[in-house]
């Protein structure tokens, strides 16, 4: 038997906490494989409750741990921008309050000892332009996101505290 993608993912919500919910509408939307035009339709055919997720979604997230790193930053309520271009740097996840770039490294295309260093290289070209670099890794995103959403909260209070 098989379930088309619109099925499969009105599924997915609704057996998902909403955090993880929003990740795979985001991924599905960012993928292509779920048109935005059909979100109306998936939406109205969730219970009431679920709406309120509709505007918490960004297509521009390339992977669920982005997603949720989005939500966190939501949560602390900073000001932020998603995939950014900084010149001599390139496309960063984010970058927060104007100086702080996250991003979120998986196994996946960080592992390798030349990944390393490319990430070091683009951590050393943004400090140049002021910028400073945290780094998480998915899985403490995915099951560690009280940890993160401190040391993101302690980043931005030591800035705050070395400015004044």
């Amino acid at each position: 038997m098989s379930v088309d993608v619109f099925d499969a993912l009105r599924e997915a919500v609704l057996c998902q906490p909403p955090r993880a919910a929003i990740a795979t509408i985001d991924s599905a939307l960012h993928l292509g494989v779920f048109p935005h035009d059909e979100l109306d339709e998936l939406f109205a055919g969730l219970p009431r409750r679920y709406r309120r997720l509709r505007r918490l979604l960004d297509s521009r997230a390339e992977s669920g741990p982005e997603t949720l790193m989005r939500l966190i930053l939501r949560s602390i309520g900073c000001v932020f921008d998603v995939q950014v271009v900084i010149a001599g740097v390139g496309r960063v996840d984010f970058v927060v309050n104007g100086w702080l770039i996250i991003e979120c490294d998986s196994e996946e295309h960080h592992s390798s000892w030349a990944d390393q260093k490319r990430d070091r290289r683009r951590d050393q070209a943004a400090a140049a332009r002021g910028y400073a670099t945290y780094r998480p890794i998915a899985e403490d995103i995915l099951w560690h996101s009280d940890e993160v959403r401190a040391a993101i909260v302690g980043l931005l209070s030591g800035r705050a505290t070395l400015s004044r």
